[in-house]
């Protein structure tokens, strides 16, 4: 059609009466998939999730900006999804490599369990999904419709040889999407360049500049706050209160989960809080670059984590953070529906369960300082048995017995000549390593 090369896979969804939803952002890749489909002569349905991204002023742009290239637009309000997955992220305390609170990661399984379900109201067929051959998305919008329902088929444009070899770079397609009457704006970043995914949990800013290790994390430009640098002189109070590991109320105020997430977004984002770098390992085992925003994120898992301290006995946190590792790993790899990934989130949610408690924080130049823990009824910190100065707790002479009990293992190791006091390194270069 069109003079166009003819798609083999194309052709099937057009033999087999197929309808293709599209998961379009209304940007340049989403609008030469569409036409393009579209002129192939395939049924489609353009899908877009509103996730509270920060990054666009008002999400029926989409449907605007989709608009010119024949097809109809549907926007599904996913906020409160986003938002209980932002909760049970900080619950779990599952940041990946370097910090990042997984803001694409989080934001990719509810929205691919989102536009599915949708598209099924919708007669959709197949789900069409813009992800590159090279990243961690098309691994997750793939295995989550995989596992969501077998039967429902996935169209990756850019792994379709002919859609490569028409596409190969931004040029083509903007010629493209001209010659057929349709205009799109390229916004200019003459001194930076770089992508970024948006949702209300945070920004992940990568490829591009960021690739090289010599361009320094500072080229970005904040959407949800400043750099610290740029933060007030003045140290803001924040109040947070905890009750089962979630915040339901912040400065006093009781809020919903997503009232929580914005609010904290604000406060924390203005003070500089929560932006970081890592070389993060990506799923098909290359590593990546990304410089990440997520200020509400890491001011609720600041605010959280003192209250898990206080609650939780030194196994319960050894356990947490095993469990915790392995939600963030999952989540990351597109696994958050597997068996393994909800048998763990169902545990951290028993160990949280007494995680009550207003934790008050002073934020200042992108650093959080603990200011008071306050009605924490199940803190097993108790001042009495943890001092140092004469007190009703703990009696000092008992740990005599302790200590005598313990110094039989020790002494027995060393009779044994499994101990040695010279320093590790020193002693693998005097060895060779052995």
């Amino acid at each position: 059609a069109d003079g166009l090369k003819e798609s083999a896979i194309l052709k099937s969804y057009v033999d087999n009466g197929d309808v293709v939803g599209i998961c379009v952002s209304g940007g340049l890749d989403s609008k030469t998939v569409a036409l393009r489909l579209r002129l192939a002569g395939v049924k489609v349905l353009c899908f877009t999730a509103d996730i509270a991204q920060p990054d666009e002023d008002d999400i029926n742009d989409v449907v605007t900006k989709m608009a010119p290239c024949g097809v109809e637009t549907v926007i599904v309000d996913l906020k409160d999804d986003i938002a209980e997955g932002a909760f049970e992220a900080v619950a779990c305390m599952a940041s990946y490599d370097g910090g990042y609170w997984q803001s694409t990661g989080v934001g990719r399984y509810v929205t691919a369990r989102g536009l599915l379900r949708e598209m099924k109201k919708h007669g959709c067929t197949v789900l069409s999904h813009g992800a590159t051959g090279r990243g961690n998305d098309q691994v997750r919008f793939e295995r989550y419709v995989n596992v969501i329902d077998p039967s429902f088929k996935v169209y990756a444009p850019w792994r379709d040889p002919v859609l490569l070899e028409e596409f190969p770079g931004r040029s083509q397609m903007l010629t493209f999407l001209e010659k057929h009457g349709i205009g799109h704006t390229i916004v200019s970043q003459a001194k930076k360049r770089y992508s970024t995914d948006a949702n209300v949990l945070g920004l992940s800013n990568e490829a591009e500049d960021l690739e090289s290790m010599e361009t320094p994390m500072t080229i970005v430009n904040p959407v949800m706050g400043v750099w610290p640098k740029d933060a007030p002189d003045k140290q803001e109070e924040v109040t947070l209160r905890f009750e089962s590991g979630r915040c339901v109320a912040l400065n006093g105020k009781k809020m919903t989960p997503i009232q929580v997430l914005q609010m904290a977004n604000t406060i924390a984002g203005r003070n500089g809080l929560g932006i970081s770098q890592a070389l993060e390992n990506r799923i098909l085992g290359t590593k990546s670059r990304g410089v990440y925003e997520a200020p509400g994120m890491e001011l609720l898992g600041r605010g959280l984590a003192c209250v898990y301290q206080a609650v939780l006995d030194r196994r319960s946190t050894a356990l947490f953070h095993h469990l915790g590792r392995h939600v963030a790993d999952q989540i990351y790899d597109g696994r958050y529906f597997d068996p393994s990934t909800r048998t763990a989130v169902n545990a951290i949610w028993e160990l949280a369960a007494p995680a009550h408690g207003t934790v008050k924080l002073g934020l200042y130049k992108g650093h959080a300082h603990f200011l008071s823990l306050t009605e924490c009824p199940h803190s097993i910190y108790f001042e009495e048995d943890s001092s140092m100065e004469a007190s009703s707790g703990l009696n000092p002479v008992s740990s005599q017995g302790y200590l005598e009990v313990s110094s039989v293992e020790a002494k027995a190791m060393a009779k044994a000549g499994l101990i040695s006091d010279e320093s590790v390194w020193s002693k693998r270069r005097r060895t060779g390593g052995k």
